[in-house]
């Protein structure tokens, strides 16, 4: 069967169900305005069809809790909660990281989260840090750009996106990154994603910028 054919699973939208997942989500859906909840739902759904692309095997090769807590709370440094002096990632993954040991997961995991969020923009370095940040890193790119999304049938990408709807989530989430850096340029240092999108903004260039990267894109906006 190829892959336009393929047959949708039955749990395709399925969550992990424990007390610290649920807690995650209602928690993002309190800070976080819909666009970016739903963006950071389908980056773990994303995730999840790149590592059975790659045949990794839930509970095996990664684990899928610490995946989801961390594909749920990679952007809450774009949250008023989390925007403290860093960069995004950074002040995100310091908040999620304090969120996962509250409850009682031990450092090994505390720092998997960490990493992984904090590490989630640096391409070609967050591959080589382990599987659940090769996968949250997979997830956002593919739900941002849809590079590598060649191993998610029509089907499965139409499921997804019915159920979190996009809201226009690039030019959100550049836009958010960006607005941050132009109130507080100590979360820009130089040569880092914030820093870009701030430069853009300043020279009039983000909107070129974000209608590129929509047209290219094989989800749209």
């Amino acid at each position: 069967m190829d892959e336009s054919t393929r047959m949708v699973d039955d749990d395709l939208l399925a969550l992990p169900d424990s007390a610290t997942a649920r807690e995650a989500l209602d928690w993002i859906r309190r800070i976080e305005p819909e666009w970016l909840v739903n963006h950071s739902v389908r980056s773990f759904l994303f995730a999840r069809l790149l590592a059975r692309h790659r045949r990794m095997r839930p509970g095996k090769d990664y684990d899928p809790e610490l995946l989801f807590l961390a594909c749920v709370l990679h952007d809450v440094g774009l949250t008023d909660e989390g925007n403290g002096s860093q960069r995004f990632e950074v002040d995100g993954a310091d908040l999620a990281a304090d969120f996962v040991a509250a409850r009682g997961f031990d450092a090994e995991a505390v720092d998997t989260v960490w990493k992984a969020i904090a590490l989630h923009t640096s391409f070609g370095i967050v591959d080589r840090c382990g599987a659940v940040c090769a996968l949250l890193h997979g997830g956002t790119v593919i739900d941002i750009t849809a590079n590598g999304s060649e191993c998610i049938s029509d089907a499965e990408a139409q499921l997804i996106h019915d159920a979190y709807p996009r809201r226009s989530a690039v030019r959100q989430l550049l836009g958010a990154i960006g607005d941050q850096v132009v109130t507080r340029p100590e979360k820009g240092p130089v040569m880092t994603l914030p820093a870009e999108l701030a430069r853009l903004r300043s020279v009039n260039e983000l909107t070129r910028f974000e209608d590129q990267m929509i047209a290219a894109s094989r989800w749209g906006s």
